[in-house]
């Protein structure tokens, strides 16, 4: 991917698990540069079909993203303000790339994340955050002006509208064990802990064939279309999915090891571990 040709996100690579660390001293601030990187990084990932999982940490023990770089939005605000054009802004866009990403997308959060660092976090699938560590927030208000990159827009769809209005309007941080209870987190986990817990459920969603995972995140995200509409779209990515070389060879393996039998079943979670480490080895020695 040309790893090394970021200056500010350093990355590794994992059995189909893309590890992203932010590394943009002194704060990991939400500047220009770093924008235009996580720009060319969401470009790179998106066509590369052997990434399955993105994970997002940072390199600074206190701060994930700090915020959005004030001295832009200074710069920006002595000039006339824009005429609403009904396109997406870059940040905006930015958000809603990562969004669709093909790709799932983990934020490992041990630091703050404000303002426009916690809207990214938000753009992000799936959040989880270090129990006394991590850090979230909204504090526009109190600088007179409101999120602009998405908060006010995911917060009620997260965490709900009255919650929405007590983070955007309240201003103050929210530890990661309130997070988790807002549903702004997936989970707050021990600090000793979430790094290890977020690699095995990254490196597990990899060992997936990646259309699946591919087609899931798609069907998960058409409950928003109206109606009836997310059960069509769940449907025909179901009836293409089960028709792909991966997907019939992990039933007929599951199967021959002992899938529904009884014995099988009530081992299931080690059959389909087993089924998977199999596939992956079959594939490996194919190669």
């Amino acid at each position: 991917m040309g790893g090394s040709a970021y200056r500010r996100l350093r990355q590794s690579r994992e059995s189909g698990v893309l590890f992203v660390t932010i590394d943009a001293p002194p704060l990991n601030l939400l500047d220009v540069p770093l924008f235009a990187e996580l720009e060319r990084l969401a470009a790179d990932v998106e066509g590369d079909d052997e990434i399955a999982v993105v994970v997002f940490t940072s390199a600074d023990p206190d701060f994930f993203l700090a915020h959005y770089d004030i001295h832009d939005l200074l710069e920006r605000g002595s000039r006339r303000p824009p005429a609403r054009s009904g396109v997406l802004k870059r940040f905006h866009a930015l958000l809603e790339r990562y969004r669709t990403l093909p790709q799932l997308t983990i934020a490992q959060l041990e630091g703050a994340a404000r303002g426009g660092g916690a809207e990214f976090a938000m753009a992000l699938d799936l959040r989880f955050g270090a129990l006394g560590r991590a850090v979230l927030g909204q504090p526009e208000t109190a600088l007179g002006i409101i999120p602009g990159g998405g908060a006010t827009q995911n917060l009620p769809r997260l965490v709900g509208r009255a919650r929405a209005l007590e983070i955007v309007l309240g201003g103050r941080d929210l530890d990661a064990a309130t997070a988790e209870r807002y549903g702004l987190l997936n989970r707050a986990l021990p600090a000793d802990r979430i790094a290890a817990e977020v690699r095995d459920l990254a490196l597990r969603i990899a060992s997936h064939p990646g259309e699946a995972v591919r087609a899931a995140k798609r069907a998960v995200d058409a409950h928003v279309l109206p109606g009836h509409l997310g059960f069509v779209e769940e449907a025909e990515l179901f009836g293409r999915q089960i028709t792909t070389s991966a997907a019939r060879e992990r039933m007929r393996a599951f199967l021959a090891a002992g899938g529904q039998t009884r014995e099988g079943e009530v081992r299931f979670g080690e059959l389909i571990a087993r089924v998977a480490d199999e596939v992956r080895a079959a594939e490996a020695a194919g190669r």
